[in-house]
């Protein structure tokens, strides 16, 4: 059996992060549960084989082992590294500048990269250009 990684996040509102996950980055909802009064107790969202959980920042178990940024000084405390087909588009429509230095990584060049945040999760784009 092969494992899997899957983040976890925490967001102050939940909902308008899934909504901007989606829209920006193409994500999809796998499975979202909603909570009281508008908030999200747990939600599954893919990307191509990759998924990645959040819900609602909330004091309990869980809540006291992972904070959101703000509940640290504004401070990313992880920054998802995203593969996309279409660095380009993704610049474009979520607004943020774009770097056209290329990177190599052992035999992948990726370029294009670009950063976009919510609720100060940074969450860093890129394009692979040899595959």
């Amino acid at each position: 059996m092969r494992g899997n990684i899957i983040p976890t996040m925490r967001y102050r509102d939940a909902a308008a992060a899934i909504d901007w996950l989606c829209r920006a980055f193409g994500f999809e909802r796998h499975l979202v549960v909603p909570g009281e009064q508008g908030t999200i107790t747990h939600a599954q969202l893919t990307l191509g084989n990759g998924m990645i959980m959040l819900g609602s920042a909330r004091d309990d178990e869980f809540g006291k082992l992972q904070k959101t940024p703000a509940q640290v000084g504004g401070v990313g405390t992880q920054s998802p590294y995203i593969i996309v087909p279409d660095a380009d588009a993704h610049h474009e429509e979520i607004g943020v500048e774009r770097s056209s230095a290329a990177q190599r990584h052992g035999a992948i060049v990726h370029a294009r990269h670009g950063l976009a945040e919510m609720e100060h999760h940074p969450l860093r784009f890129v394009q692979r250009l040899n595959e």
